[in-house]
């Protein structure tokens, strides 16, 4: 079992460096929606998605865009 680990070390490594970014990335962002922010964070009235990332209440449609 030893002589595997140490076989296998450089991607043993690589591969908890990547469930470490992963794990960021996924507690960054819902921590994000728990604050109400949208996920391309930049609240355009004119994207396409405008109405998927913002419910009614926000009216981003009726405010001008700069």
């Amino acid at each position: 079992m030893f002589d595997w680990i140490v076989e296998n070390l450089g991607t043993i490594i690589v591969l908890t460096v990547l469930i470490a970014i992963v794990t960021l990335i996924i507690v960054c962002r819902i921590r994000a929606k728990k604050r109400g922010e949208s996920s391309c964070g930049c609240k355009c009235p004119n994207c396409a998605g405008c109405s998927v990332c913002h419910s009614k209440k926000d009216d981003f449609h009726n405010k001008p865009s700069k």
